[in-house]
């Protein structure tokens, strides 16, 4: 192999786009607004029991990213499949801050608004979704969600060769932290990321002053 120049640098890197190091999968959610009766309301929903992931869990309606396609195509793509809307049922507002996860994801919501009409016709897909059902924003602007903190540690095989990284007595390895709030409806229990997102749309309508 011949001597590396930094025009050779310079060719490979010409353009490039850099992305995250090693495997990451990517997610979009809809986080939607319906007004009825002149009251604001988000939709939630149930997913179905035979889901091979979190079956029977409150979710926003949302999916993995297909390659070519942009976060905020995904989530309405996703939104229409599964409640049986067409596009055009769901105008978006704005992206709201996307998560990354300790297992490897990253999951970018988007704030919309579905047409009540479009929501009351709604026949979702019985394969992804069992139920659908609307919290009040009156609700979640007024009610703390209980929040529970958590370490996250690494798990290092027993055979890891300390020894080739010179030290002979472990290494201190980092643990990162992970916040699970949970707010209760009428017996539906909203918690993990889609409860940390609305915990973060909430705050912002707060820190906004719109709470008085």
């Amino acid at each position: 192999m011949s001597m590396l120049k930094i025009s050779d640098f310079e060719r490979v890197f010409k353009d490039y786009k850099p992305k995250p190091l090693g495997y990451y999968r990517y997610y979009s959610v809809l986080v939607p607004l319906v007004e009825h009766k002149s009251e604001l309301h988000i939709l939630y929903e149930v997913r179905a029991e035979t889901l091979r992931t979190q079956p029977g869990q409150v979710s926003f309606p949302g999916g993995r990213i297909e390659e070519g396609e942009t976060p905020e195509a995904c989530a309405i793509r996703e939104a229409c499949e599964e409640l049986c809307l067409k596009p055009s049922d769901i105008r978006i507002i704005s992206p709201l801050d996307y998560l990354h996860t300790y297992s490897n994801f990253t999951m970018y919501p988007f704030l919309g608004v579905i047409d009540y009409d479009a929501c009351i016709s709604v026949t979702a897909s019985r394969d992804e979704v069992k139920e659908v059902f609307f919290v009040p924003l009156s609700y979640l602007m007024n009610t703390e969600p209980l929040v529970y903190n958590s370490d996250v540690y690494p798990k290092i095989p027993d055979d890891f060769p300390y020894e080739k990284i010179n030290t002979d007595n472990g290494y201190n390895w980092r643990k990162g932290t992970t916040s699970i709030p949970i707010y209760q409806y009428e017996g539906y229990a909203i918690w993990g990321m889609t409860a940390l997102i609305t915990q973060d749309l909430i705050g912002k309508m707060k820190d906004a002053g719109l709470d008085r």
